[in-house]
């Protein structure tokens, strides 16, 4: 980084934007602590609190989908500062809430801000970065999303420590479970008033017309005769005739969607189909399940949130020298190896009095080394991969439009595996669930090899529809 004199700003501008991945993890992991709670303070049956988990992923689905033609039309950064609004409005309401209906339609309601912030919030540092340090800087989206999710298990453990459990009465009144929600107002305002002071992304400003001021935007971190290149080369990849739409990604001459927009969707639903948020949504249903209390399972959540923080750093220290081909490789062989070995594990245990799974000691640190394992090789792969490939693998015409549907789909895919979840748990149990994401893990290996191009080194100008 010392070598290229105007990185930090560049650094700077990414780690505004990313702290929308930083909500996008403590939103995601926030309600990881209180389903327990959440199940007695409104009376829930296994379906509804499977729902009430699972509601703020129609949200995402359907705010992803919006976002990308939104920030195509109004900007990157316009875009962002609602979605800060959005945040801000959800975690007061999810708190407030006094029954599943109410609570469903806040957490759907964060839900769009967190779908928004997963599909602008990489493409907008794609589309700042220079080429060289593009693999990193868009990783730091994955960190920030860790560190939320980090942030959301040690926000749910500590208020849960000091208050007695996530059903008790703490401050003023109110229940302990309402106060991890309220957690994330202090992100959400930062957010806010840290978008005042990022610019617009050039490659928008280039697509509304407004060439002069995405050159002086790229002027800040290379000189002026390289910005108005950019600038011209990035107009070259536009279509003359129509700015960015939705359209863009239907090839007429071939009457279909345009295969690198399949690859993309294939990529979306594939690294939730190996089931990483069931450990970070259903964590600490997951491991009491297994046996655990409600303490030990809260910190088992937050050491899992540590390692995956630790991998995302290894995943950011190779992402632009290995490739993001081979780190997605090396993750999905590592993946199916661990998820196999926690489906042996827990499909061997014996069921208790109490219904719940009884694990030897020697099981149980098993099936802890295991599961952390397995967030090692998702933390540098298809972890914080995913969201680097989304980001910068369209091209210019149709980013925006691709990165809708791939949200559309990573979001719905997660809807379905997450809501299916606690059906699995109570039909073939933690075995067989862990069994079919084992088995996704390992298509998800051949699927990289076989139809995953490389973008290591190549500009978002010469990425192709192909």
């Amino acid at each position: 980084m010392q070598n290229h004199p105007r990185l930090a700003p560049v650094v700077l501008i990414s780690s505004v934007a990313a702290i929308g991945g930083f909500l996008f993890g403590f939103d995601s992991g926030v309600i990881n602590g209180t389903v327990a709670a959440l199940t007695a303070a409104f009376g829930s049956s296994a379906a509804v609190t499977g729902f009430n988990v699972a509601s703020m992923l129609l949200g995402c689905a359907v705010g992803a989908f919006i976002a990308g033609r939104t920030a195509d039309r109004f900007g990157r950064r316009n875009t962002l500062i609602v979605t800060a609004v959005v945040f801000a409005v959800s975690a007061w309401g999810s708190g407030i809430a006094a029954g599943s209906l109410e609570f469903v339609l806040f957490r759907l309601l964060g839900g769009f801000a967190v779908g928004a912030a997963s599909i602008i919030c990489p493409a907008y540092i794609a589309e700042i970065a220079p080429v060289a340090h593009r693999g990193w800087l868009a990783t730091l989206q994955q960190l920030a999303i860790v560190l939320g999710l980090f942030a959301a298990f040690l926000n749910n453990y500590l208020i849960a420590k000091f208050a007695g459990g996530a059903a008790a009465e703490w401050f003023f009144g109110y229940q302990a479970w309402q106060w991890m929600f309220w957690g994330e107002l202090i992100p959400s305002v930062i957010f806010f008033f840290g978008l005042f002071l990022i610019p617009e992304s050039p490659r928008y400003l280039v697509a509304a017309g407004r060439e002069d001021e995405a050159a002086r935007v790229l002027a800040r971190f290379s000189g002026a005769d390289e910005a108005r290149l950019a600038v011209a080369e990035i107009k070259r990849t536009l279509a003359a005739d129509h700015r960015p739409a939705l359209r863009d990604v239907w090839d007429r001459s071939a009457g279909r969607l345009h295969p690198i927009v399949w690859v993309g969707l294939a990529i979306a639903a594939l690294q939730q189909l190996v089931g990483i948020n069931v450990v970070f949504y259903y964590g600490e249903v997951l491991w009491r399940a297994a046996g655990f209390s409600e303490s030990d399972a809260l910190k088992i959540n937050l050491i899992g949130g540590t390692i995956n923080v630790v991998s995302t750093f290894i995943a950011i220290a190779l992402v632009d020298r290995l490739g993001r081909r081979p780190l997605l490789l090396i993750g999905s062989v590592g993946m199916s190896v661990f998820l196999g070995a926690l489906a042996f594990i827990f499909a061997r245990a014996t069921v208790g009095a109490d219904g719940n799974l009884v694990l030897g000691s020697g099981a149980g640190t098993a099936a802890l080394i295991s599961a952390n394992l397995y967030i090692v090789a998702f933390g540098i792969s298809w972890g914080p991969v995913m969201w680097v490939l989304l980001g910068e693998m369209f091209p210019n015409q149709i980013r925006g439009a691709a990165l809708s549907l791939a949200g559309l789909c990573q979001w719905g895919v997660n809807f379905l595996v997450t809501i299916t979840f606690p059906v699995l748990l109570r039909s073939i149990g933690l075995g067989g669930a862990y069994g079919i994401y084992a088995a996704f893990a390992l298509f998800s290996a051949f699927y990289a090899w076989k139809y995953i191009r490389e973008t290591k080194g190549l500009t978002l100008e010469q990425m192709r529809t192909d």
